[in-house]
């Protein structure tokens, strides 16, 4: 019976919790062979569907963006890297999110964990952009207990706000207990009769690399310290979502409820991550910086206990999840995702044929002349200079600079330079701006097909040209001092656009009486951020002098 059938018997709009975790490799869940135990993961995954040919983004804003929006970064602007903590920049304000279509479905929509989204505005915070409650981080990464995060040596505050205001008072939990925490009580308090979309964004296992002690004993037989915490953070995350279920099933959401789990990235090698067999990892192109883990468990799955091969991308949530919840898309011309849910639930054929990556002018190689990536490698239709991947059926085509392609089998995980000798060196990146490769055939990409095929390389190069016809300009801007959370008592927080208002001020008052926030547009603050920005560097340069 399909699930459309199911919601005329008089079931209501079904429940959807997202998890999304932070820098998990493709091989660090039990499922995939890993030597971390993720009990609860490998139970919850057995009895729904595993994405086995399910894809993300390199690094964190883009899946974020794309899993928030439906869209191609190059139809956002986000093209290059991540939105960083003094960029003047965020998710596009006209671009609708998945949670402000929810809301207008009649959702309760609630957000835990880091946004990584931009904030540079009151505009760009998840409460503004279709969240009701948020608890959570707005920057790419923070300690754990602490909650103190910094960008470069010079920038440094704390990051962890309770809706708009900073949860000083929260400061020495830890991240995933805390926000397992926060979604209970949310569930606690709500009637499960009204629909509710829970995005439980874990901080868990981005560096730092920190876990409880309890946590940690679990792998004291583990030699590499690296791995040994990455471990013990992954098992937190396994017991979180274990909770989270469990307050689901005891509440009565689970019956009619939808959970979807994903990684952002592939997993960082140096950092304790493992992607094997995968190539390369987080912040690369290769399949160890793409290919996800990922899994959904649902009462409401017309087939359980099923491995999905379905081309599927993380923009193809926004489509799907507003489809289950009975939410009009919009105009689906602007959608770079599809309704993947009966190629998940019933295994039917799924309409994703390809995927754009990226195409991101802004990384090009400015060392190699234009003429020859142009004429040569590129056959004169794609400057294959240009940092470019796309995946079409069996076939993926990389161009330009698209990361670090080194295999890290699981004994070669960081530990000391022993341990490095037989990691598998990349060979084929030297000199060279375009790959081919059959995943079907050849999922760990060691076989380039460039040369043999080159029919295909020009097809796929073609469909990159057309892409890009498609493409906003990048939006980059340089960093902006004012965002200095030392200019704002000690917090990150929006620096544009804000009126000097006593509500504003006491609520990002620091504790023992730290300064208050200063208005953004402030000549004098802008000085300031600047004397203190040269002060860092003439103080790192004197150390070495």
């Amino acid at each position: 019976m399909c699930l459309w059938h199911v919601f005329a018997l008089n079931v209501s709009a079904p429940h959807i919790v997202f998890f999304m975790v932070d820098d998990q490799g493709f091989r660090d869940v039990g499922y995939h062979g890993s030597d971390i135990h993720t009990p609860v993961l490998d139970h919850l995954a057995s009895e729904g569907v595993k994405l086995e040919n399910y894809y993300v983004q390199p690094i964190c804003s883009p899946s974020r963006s794309q899993l928030m929006t439906g869209r191609y970064q190059i139809h956002t602007g986000l093209q290059h890297s991540i939105i960083r903590s003094r960029q003047p920049l965020c998710l596009p304000p006209d671009v609708p999110t998945l949670p402000e279509k929810l809301r207008q479905a009649g959702y309760s929509t609630h957000m835990v964990g880091k946004w990584h989204l931009g904030f540079c505005r009151p505009e760009c915070l998840p409460t503004s952009r279709g969240f009701q409650t948020f608890l959570g981080s707005l920057t790419g990464s923070g300690d754990h207990f602490t909650f103190q995060s910094c960008d470069g040596a010079e920038a440094c505050g704390f990051d962890l706000h309770d809706g708009e205001r900073p949860a000083w008072e929260l400061s020495g939990n830890y991240s995933t207990l805390l926000y397992t925490e926060k979604v209970k009580q949310i569930l606690r308090t709500h009637n499960p009769n009204k629909p509710v979309f829970l995005y439980v964004a874990l901080q868990a296992v981005h560096t730092p690399l920190q876990a409880p002690a309890h946590l940690l004993q679990r792998y004291h037989s583990v030699d590499n310290r690296l791995r040994r915490h990455y471990a013990a953070m992954m098992s937190g995350v396994d017991e979180a979502v274990g909770r989270v279920v469990q307050e689901l099933r005891e509440r009565g959401f689970y019956r009619n409820s939808v959970i979807v789990y994903s990684s952002d990235n592939g997993g960082q090698p140096l950092s304790g991550g493992c992607n094997w067999p995968l190539r390369g990892g987080k912040g690369s192109y290769w399949e160890g910086g793409v290919r996800a883990v990922g899994f959904v468990h649902s009462p409401l799955l017309a087939g359980k206990g099923k491995v999905s091969r379905a081309l599927i991308h993380i923009s193809d949530w926004y489509p799907t999840l507003l489809s289950l919840a009975g939410a009009p898309l919009g105009d689906s011309r602007l959608l770079d995702g599809h309704d993947v849910w009966e190629s998940i639930s019933q295994g039917l054929p799924c309409p994703r044929t390809e995927i754009l990556f990226n195409i991101d002018p802004v990384s090009r190689r400015t060392s190699e002349p234009d003429r020859r990536a142009l004429n040569q490698s590129g056959f004169g239709i794609w400057d294959t200079s240009v940092r470019a991947a796309i995946r079409a059926g069996d076939w993926k085509l990389l161009t330009g600079n698209v990361g670090d392609g080194d295999w890290f089998p699981p004994q070669t995980l960081p530990g000391g330079p022993q341990q490095w000798q037989t990691m598998e060196k990349r060979q084929d990146q030297r000199g060279k701006s375009v790959w081919l490769f059959n995943i079907t055939a050849d999922p760990y990409e060691r076989a380039d097909q460039s040369e043999a095929r080159p029919e295909v390389v020009k097809l796929l190069l073609a469909r990159i040209a057309e892409y890009n016809q498609t493409a906003v300009p990048p939006r980059n801007p340089p960093d902006d001092p004012v965002a200095d959370p030392q200019l704002h008592g000690g917090v990150w927080s929006p620096w544009l656009g804000l009126r000097e208002a006593e509500g504003q001020k006491s609520s990002r008052a620091a504790p023992n009486g730290a300064k208050k926030g200063k208005m953004a547009h402030c000549k004098v603050c802008k000085l300031r951020a600047l004397f203190k920005k040269v002060g860092s560097r003439l103080h790192r340069t004197s150390l070495f002098l």
